[in-house]
């Protein structure tokens, strides 16, 4: 092989390997990821060095919506998420898709984030500090985008339209507008879970998830600013907060009846 053929062989094998990410050379280290009760995401801060490598594992349901976002202070610090069962293949690569991530899960099961430096860095015994948020919701409703929390049954019926009753309840949707009426539609599935999905004055829909009767959360979204909720319950209906909106569900709407 002519040396110049064989400098550019050469010079191509050196650039795959510096985009590659560094193989561990001790045990991943593996962390489970829990959320806060009634909470549907968290912020995990943490840091690594050279060749560590740390799978955050965290159980999701097939049709959520799981978004995951990094900051980091290193270039070569990225991450990549794998389905259950799987330990090398991931649906997302972020060295070559960038540090988010959203889409909707198609299996049941304990999630991988791996989150590693590149093989160059990791070489040079890099550190990288690093700051993530993880959201997992119900199904993506309208593209909204969902950081909610429910049962993969409810949210993915609700998300097809496939509800089991329809009709209005109270609702505003921003501070200081009065009470109205929006039309909604409810799920509900054998394990006493529902999610509603109310068709706010603008046109566009909000999804509220119940566990066991009580709210429990909303899908919010980036584009929204995820908004906080929270509920307080008066007698047989359920005053729910998504930022300035505000809902009045009754428990009919959840349990049926």
């Amino acid at each position: 092989m002519p040396i110049a053929a064989r400098f550019r062989v050469a010079f191509a094998a050196l650039a795959l390997m510096a985009a590659t990410p560094a193989l561990a050379q001790d045990p991943i280290r593996e962390e489970t990821v829990r959320f806060d009760r009634g909470a549907s995401g968290t912020t995990i801060e943490a840091s690594l060095k050279g060749y560590e490598t740390v799978d955050y594992i965290i159980g999701a349901s097939a049709g959520q919506v799981m978004n995951v976002s990094m900051a980091t202070d290193n270039g070569a610090n990225y991450f990549n998420v794998m389905e259950p069962g799987e330990t090398d293949v991931a649906i997302f690569i972020g060295s070559t898709s960038g540090n988010m991530y959203e889409g909707e899960l198609q299996k049941s099961g304990d999630y991988r984030i791996r989150v590693y430096l590149m093989r160059s860095a990791a070489r040079r015994d890099e550190v990288a500090n690093y700051r993530f948020e993880i959201n997992i919701g119900g199904a993506a409703f309208g593209g909204n985008g969902s950081s909610g929390s429910a049962s993969a049954g409810s949210a993915e019926r609700a998300g097809s339209g496939d509800f089991d009753a329809t009709g209005q309840i109270p609702c505003a949707q921003y501070a200081g507008q009065p009470m109205g009426q929006c039309d909604f539609g409810v799920a509900r599935d054998a394990t006493g879970e529902a999610t509603v999905i109310v068709t706010r004055p603008d046109g566009t829909k909000r999804a509220l998830f119940f566990i066991n009767g009580a709210f429990n959360s909303a899908d919010t979204s980036q584009a929204d600013g995820y908004p906080e909720y929270s509920a307080t319950k008066n007698a047989d209906l359920s005053v729910i907060s998504v930022g300035e909106e505000r809902y009045e569900v009754p428990d009919a709407v959840v349990f049926g009846g």
